[in-house]
């Protein structure tokens, strides 16, 4: 079990280093298109499309980072009411439900990328990327993020966290 929660904390982190990776290389595309277009007045071609792609997938491939480092809104007022053990439960259901969407939405999306490779889709540019490129990102984000569910739920029952990070918002106030 904690090799696997290592093994999936590992790759949630090479999945943020990745995400950052796409929006950064987002980034200079952009500044490359305008200067083709407003400084040479040149045409693009591909960098729309790949800017909203790479920022999509930086999207569904940064997720498990992001459950990782508990970096998402969270509203903690029922929480605040609980008591450990309460919070515990509660971080316990609300990672089985995020789990069971994510296992769903991964399929689906496997269901689509497939799709889009055996019927060869492209997009309506002309550029004509294979859609399977973009698609890939779903199943294979929303995937990991699914398996950071599983060992998040595994560290919850075997004690390893507290939810909520109730200790360390304590610790701030001076409680």
């Amino acid at each position: 079990m904690f090799a696997f929660c290592r093994m999936i904390f590992a790759v949630s982190k090479a999945c943020g280093v990745l995400a950052a990776a796409l929006v950064g290389s987002a980034i200079i595309v952009v500044c490359q298109m305008v200067v083709m277009r407003y400084f040479l007045n040149a045409s693009t071609v591909w960098q729309t499309e790949y800017v909203i792609y790479s920022l999509v997938a930086a999207t569904f491939i940064g997720s498990p980072y992001v459950l990782l480092v508990k970096g998402h809104v969270n509203v903690d007022l029922l929480p605040n009411y609980l008591g450990p053990v309460g919070r515990r439960l509660l971080a316990l259901v609300a990672s089985l439900a995020g789990f069971l969407f994510c296992a769903v939405m991964a399929w689906k999306g496997f269901q689509l990328f497939e799709e889009s490779w055996v019927n060869n889709w492209t997009t309506d540019t002309v550029w004509a990327l294979p859609l399977w490129i973009p698609y890939l990102s779903i199943p294979l984000g929303i995937g990991l993020l699914a398996l950071q569910y599983v060992a998040d739920i595994l560290a919850l029952l075997h004690g390893d966290k507290m939810p909520f990070a109730m200790d360390q918002h304590n610790a701030l106030e001076g409680e």
